[in-house]
C-alpha cells in the first residue's frame, strides 16, 4: 500500500488481525468490523499488540481504530485506566502519517455542539491541534 494516509479498513487488514490476534472474523454482512470487535476491557491487550506484533501499515491503521473505539467506550463507561490515554496519544502522534484520518474523523472539528460529538472527541481535538503545529 503506497498511500501513507489510509482512509478505510481493508479486507486484508481484517484478515491479518483476525489471524494474528484471534479476533472474531467478520460475518457475511459485516460493514464495521473494526467497531464491532472493539472492547474497552481489552485496550491494554490491543496496545500490547500494536507495540509488539509485526503489523503492516493497514493492520496498524485498523487496530488503532479498534483501540480508539474501545477507549471511547471506556470513557462512556467511566472505565478509563490512568495510563491508557498517554499510550494511545503516543502511538497516534508517533504514527501520525498512518492515523491522521482517524484523528480528524474522531475530532469532529466541523461540529461546534459538544453534545453531537464522541466521548473521545476532546482528546482527539488535542491531537488535531498538535498536527496543525507540526
Amino acid at each position: 500500500m503506497n498511500n501513507s494516509h489510509p482512509r478505510y479498513v481493508t479486507r486484508s487488514a481484517v484478515e491479518g488481525l483476525v489471524e494474528k490476534m484471534k479476533l472474531p472474523a467478520p460475518g457475511e454482512f459485516t460493514q464495521d468490523w473494526e467497531y464491532e470487535v472493539a472492547d474497552s476491557t481489552r485496550i491494554g491487550e490491543f496496545l500490547h499488540a500494536y507495540e509488539n506484533m509485526d503489523l503492516n501499515l493497514e493492520e496498524k491503521f485498523a487496530l488503532m481504530i479498534i483501540i480508539v473505539e474501545s477507549y471511547n467506550d471506556a470513557i462512556l463507561g467511566n472505565k478509563v485506566e490512568e495510563n491508557m490515554a498517554e499510550l494511545i496519544k503516543y502511538h497516534l502522534i508517533r504514527d501520525i502519517n498512518i492515523h491522521i484520518n482517524t484523528i480528524y474523523y474522531w475530532a469532529k472539528l466541523d461540529e461546534d455542539d459538544i453534545e453531537n460529538v464522541f466521548a473521545i472527541t476532546p482528546f482527539m481535538r488535542e491531537l488535531a491541534a498538535i498536527d496543525k503545529k507540526m
